[in-house]
């Protein structure tokens, strides 16, 4: 949203300051702070520069305002710009209370822009705008309220006032982008707020325009007690106006302005273009390169103790030929890589597992260096884990089995004989047989005799617990990053049977059942460890039998895959699986065995309860190697 009373104003906010020659007098006498500030009225290198400012004033008589143009900037700061019809205007920008008063002096203000601006829905501590022209001269006031500061540059012929708003460490940062805004004369920036470095050079002020650049490094130099040797192309001039930066900023902000760069050797810069110092540094490479070309081979030999000296000559170059044979023989030769020069091999020799290094004394007291810090001796870790396997069982059967059966082979007085139908032919000479159907199970059995007929009862019950515990207890150790693999158990054989029907071939295979425990830790730099497991445990439930093959094992498997960080010595569970099972099983006579009490007679019953639990623990403790001083 903009306000314009005469046109718009390009958008985008203005990297460079210019501040009018009529207040740089003032400014270089009263507004140098830090060590020096004291004596800047009478320092001898401010007269050059008083010279230089009074010469380059110019009279503010010839130039009009055009434009009044308000906006509202990045922050919800207000920006103010004020456009002239010629160059030559020298604005004075001043605080009186809670407004911000511009002293144009003698440039003209047209009367259709002498009328007041209502700007509070910009939402910006500013609130009204007044443009008046009298007899002291034009002056812009801006009304404010709130904490606020006030920031001024010039960029061609347009003046632009900023009111920036305090909020804390957002202010704060919105100044520090301010003051990079007016140093760099109308550059975009390069890096965020967040980007910029921290400076800690006590804080100075400066107001120049048109000023050289070696009278602006002068008096950097006086306020940082620094050497600084400026180079015969360092020309040209800078206008700016900094408050309150630190001197270190204000030298940056001035070097990027110019396109110039600096280094620091001790407490001497040395001050020339970007170009310059990039050619400098490239010839100064060129002559290291050169030398390095012409310097004299030499050759190391550099025995490996607790590494392998294929992989680590693997690291130094870019490829690894193994030699053939063995004994002594020495691998292939290397590859150039970053670590030796472009004259430099590299070589391992595999039985004595030393490196052969040939290449110019620095880059062998490099690679020598490099390689006593590879070539340390490796922690070790020791794995401990638990699989304990528990079980519980619960089964009880009841079940009940009469007959009938005639005390007579024939009939008498009329009576019927029931020998034939039920005593004879019977099942096991009961009419009823619904046992407990678990084999073995405890047995009562009573007759009742009558005259004719025997009653023949037998009622059966079983009850039976059980429970059952597996622990099994593996360890193993193993150094940093290394795979460790220990396992224990058995290779059952069971028959196949290969080729057709009347030319069958039977074949005895075999399946491993195994308790195995497969880990690689990694120790962390805070001490503790990370391990990648896979642990495996498998038990023979039973054999299953099949007619003319034989018998074939029923494998149950239990096996759990993970990657777990745990701290040094501390037991975790990795792992559980919890079974339940719950069966009820009911066998009867349609119809009689509903009938109550008597009814238990005609069925049987049968409960299961099982339960199955699997935890799995895992503690690793790391064994510190110390390394031995070499003779």
């Amino acid at each position: 949203m903009t306000v314009s009373n005469a046109g718009s104003l390009q958008s985008g906010r203005m990297k460079s300051v210019r501040a009018g020659a009529l207040g740089l007098a003032i400014g270089l006498v009263g507004t140098f702070s830090g060590a020096h500030a004291a004596q800047a009225p009478t320092h001898a290198s401010m007269l050059p520069l008083l010279q230089a400012t009074t010469a380059a004033a110019q009279p503010a008589g010839a130039v009009a305002v055009t434009d009044i143009d308000f906006r509202r900037g990045d922050g919800g700061s207000g920006k103010l710009v004020l456009r002239f019809d010629g160059d030559g205007a020298a604005p004075d920008l001043r605080t009186q209370g809670g407004n911000v008063v511009i002293n144009l002096g003698g440039a003209t203000l047209p009367a259709s822009l002498q009328r007041p601006l209502n700007v509070t829905d910009f939402a910006t501590p500013v609130q009204r705008i007044d443009a008046r022209q009298g007899a002291d001269g034009t002056q812009v006031v801006l009304t404010a309220r709130g904490e606020f500061e006030p920031m001024a540059y010039q960029s061609g012929r347009d003046y632009i006032v900023e009111i920036i708003p305090r909020t804390g460490a957002a202010a704060s940062d919105r100044a520090v982008g301010a003051a990079s805004t007016a140093a760099t004369m109308g550059q975009a920036a390069s890096a965020t707020v967040s980007d910029v470095r921290a400076y800690s050079g006590a804080p100075v002020t400066f107001n120049f325009q048109d000023v050289p650049v070696r009278t602006v490094l002068q008096l950097i130099a006086d306020e940082s007690n620094l050497n600084i040797v400026a180079s015969d192309s360092v020309t040209g001039s800078v206008t700016l106006r900094l408050q309150n930066v630190p001197w270190d900023q204000a030298l940056d902000i001035v070097l990027q302005a110019k396109s110039l760069d600096k280094r620091r050797s001790g407490n001497v810069v040395w001050v020339a273009p970007q170009s310059e110092i990039a050619a400098f540094e490239q010839a100064k490479e060129d002559a290291r390169l050169a030398i390095e070309e012409r310097a004299e081979m030499t050759t190391e030999y550099i025995p490996i103790s607790y590494g392998n000296a294929e992989d680590i000559a693997k690291l130094l170059t870019e490829e690894s030929k193994s030699g053939s044979g063995g004994g002594g023989a020495a691998g292939g030769a290397s590859q150039q890589r970053g670590f030796l020069s472009s004259r430099g091999s590299l070589s391992f020799d595999r039985r004595t597992n030393t490196l052969l290094v040939i290449d110019i004394p620095n880059r062998v007291g490099e690679i020598k260096r490099l390689v006593n810090m590879l070539d340390k001796p490796v922690d070790q870790v020791i794995i401990e884990a638990r699989i304990v396997i528990a079980n519980e069982s619960f089964a009880r059967d009841l079940g009940a089995r009469f007959g009938v059966s005639s005390v007579v082979d024939r009939p008498v007085d009329g009576r019927v004989d029931f020998g034939g139908a039920f005593g004879e032919n019977g099942p096991g000479g009961f009419n009823v047989n619904l046992p407990a159907g678990v084999g073995g199970a405890p047995a009562l059995g009573f007759t009742i005799l009558g005259n004719a007929i025997n009653w023949n009862v037998e009622l059966s019950a079983l009850q039976q617990d059980g429970r059952g515990e597996v622990i099994s207890n593996p360890r193993v150790v193993t150094s940093n990053q290394r795979e460790a693999v220990i396992s224990q158990g058995q290779e059952v054989g069971y028959i196949t049977v290969t080729g057709g029907q009347s030319n069958s071939v039977p074949t005895v295979e075999f399946k491993d059942v195994l308790l195995e425990l497969k880990v690689t830790p990694t120790i962390t730099n805070d001490g503790r460890v990370f391990l990648a497991m896979d642990i495996k445990k498998d038990e023979i439930e039973r054999f299953v039998e099949y007619d003319g093959i034989g018998s074939v094992p029923l494998i149950a498997k239990r096996t759990v895959t993970t990657a777990v960080l745990i701290d040094d010595g501390q037991t975790v569970a990795i792992g559980g699986v919890y079974e339940f099972t719950d069966r009820s099983q009911v066998s009867k006579v349609p119809f009689l065995a509903d009938i109550p009490v008597l009814g238990n007679l005609f069925k049987s019953r049968n409960r299961e309860k099982g339960k199955a639990e699997l935890l799995i623990f895992v503690t690793p403790k790391v064994m510190r190697v110390a390394q031995r001083p070499v003779n």
